[in-house]
């Protein structure tokens, strides 16, 4: 059900502001991609442990990190995701981690999703 409720919460400030995510990463389907981030093709992992569901994956675009986090501090907390630091969320029992690393002016950042 919890599920449901943020797949639809998700769909729903897509189609509120089109504008505001590149879509959605496709190891985590209710995950959005912030403007100016590409998910690595092939970069994604998802499976599920007796403790929960673990995901790993990677996005990268010529964007700011800081431009990339506020983002995610301005939607994540709509799907249902609370805020412990700008790289770490928490939603139910699992914690999603952003890892942002530049070289030149690409950043690749890494997403983890893992059961507390």
């Amino acid at each position: 059900m919890a599920f449901i409720r943020h797949a639809v919460t998700a769909l729903l400030i897509l189609l509120a502001a089109p504008a505001l995510a590149e879509g959605f990463l496709s190891a985590y389907e209710d995950l959005p991609l912030a403007p100016g981030l590409a998910e690595a093709v092939g970069s994604g992992v998802a499976f599920d442990s007796p403790g929960g569901r673990i995901v790993e994956t990677y996005a990268r675009g010529s964007v700011k990190s800081a431009d990339v986090l506020r983002f995610y501090a301005a939607t994540l907390p709509q799907l249902g995701w609370t805020r412990e630091s700008d790289t770490v969320y928490r939603r139910e029992a699992e914690v999603l981690r952003l890892d942002p690393t530049t070289q030149g002016r690409v950043l690749t950042i890494r997403f983890a999703i893992s059961p507390e």
